[in-house]
């Protein structure tokens, strides 16, 4: 008699079981970990445009609770939207001493993600995984709840 058992069967079904089990959740976080240094590259680049915008204009934007890089002199990027953004969203806001960098996640893995970058390079982490961070982390979060 040729073929399987019913029992055979049914252990195999369990091993494939325990092994999607283990397996699934791991390769969600590759994704969603994958997706989270747009938002880290973007910030950079939009805090050395910032600095550079400072130079020339001895100022990151008008007013406080203004977007920044707004004067009359305001450059093509001040609306803070990289042409290759796929997760986030980005705005940028001048405060009492400089400006306020934010990456929200928008889309994919990256959803319940935040991010901040001042003009004193401090990186903050604000939303982790959908959680908000309370207080908020002074790092950039990505794996694990701890800098």
């Amino acid at each position: 008699m040729a073929g399987f058992t019913l029992i055979e069967l049914l252990i195999a079904v369990a091993v494939i079981a325990i092994l999607a089990a283990v397996g699934y959740p791991a390769y969600t976080d590759y994704v969603r970990r994958a997706q989270l240094p747009e938002a880290f590259a973007a910030m950079s680049d939009y805090r050395v445009k910032m600095e550079v915008y400072f130079q020339d204009f001895r100022n990151y934007g008008v007013k406080k609770d203004d977007p920044c890089a707004n004067g009359t002199n305001a450059p093509k990027w001040k609306d803070f939207k990289p042409t290759n953004a796929q997760f986030f969203t980005y705005s940028c806001v001048v405060t009492d001493t400089g400006y306020t960098l934010t990456a929200t996640g928008e889309k994919g893995s990256a959803i319940g993600h935040k991010y901040t970058i001042d003009e004193n390079n401090t990186r903050t982490t604000t939303q982790f995984k959908g959680v908000d961070v309370t207080p908020a982390k002074s790092c950039w979060l990505v794996k694990g709840s701890e800098c």
